[in-house]
């Protein structure tokens, strides 16, 4: 199984590009936030892969992380969810909305992306809400990207997951205490009362 590749870029399209390692060059299937993060042709990257084997295809998929890796993965586990849709929400969403969509059970999130529509939102917001905890902590690198790509406002809760976050407190952490928040106190609350209310879940737990 090919895990990592590291070398240079030589071609780049709207959802792969071609990295040369050792004169080989090898085409790798990517989501769109993972190209932006990378360099164009002529630079060098280190791609995290996952290597699809089918009957009459061997199909390479990179990430600019391995946090992007494992929700592939992990989405993939949802019944309906193949590669392409995979591709399609980490194409969409950062590995850090996921989490929050995941953890506050917002199906309209993951809905935003391309051939998710409500029965298979619905699915994968139910699916995984128990199984986020075990992904590794979210990649800085990547987060930063995503700031800079077109993206909806925040939201309230949204806020206070990325401070909980700041604080020190795990992705998934921080998404099922305020969810509790939300939970308790209603949808229409502040950032500040709803990091307060998920502070005091955290101190309970």
């Amino acid at each position: 199984m090919i895990a990592k590749l590291k070398g240079r870029i030589d071609a780049v399209g709207a959802d792969w590009l071609v990295i040369e390692v050792n004169g080989v060059g090898y085409h790798v299937s990517c989501s769109s936030r993972t190209l932006a993060a990378l360099p164009g042709p002529g630079g060098f990257a280190e791609l995290h892969t996952d290597m699809l084997v089918s009957q009459d295809l061997i199909r390479l998929v990179g990430f600019a992380t391995p946090a992007e890796r494992e929700w592939f993965r992990l989405l993939q586990t949802v019944q309906g969810v193949g590669t392409k849709v995979a591709l399609a929400i980490l194409s969409t969403l950062s590995s850090a909305e996921i989490g929050s969509a995941i953890a506050l059970q917002d199906k309209a999130m993951i809905g935003r992306a391309t051939g998710v529509g409500k029965k298979l939102a619905e699915r994968i917001v139910l699916e995984l809400k128990d199984k986020t905890a075990a992904l590794a902590p979210l990649d800085l690198q990547l987060g930063q990207v995503s700031a800079g790509l077109d993206a909806p406002r925040p939201t309230a809760a949204s806020d206070a997951i990325s401070a909980l976050i700041n604080l020190g407190y795990g992705q998934a952490q921080a998404g099922v205490a305020v969810a509790a928040a939300l939970r308790s106190a209603g949808d229409d609350q502040p950032t500040e009362k709803l990091i307060r209310l998920a502070l005091k879940e955290l101190a309970s737990s």
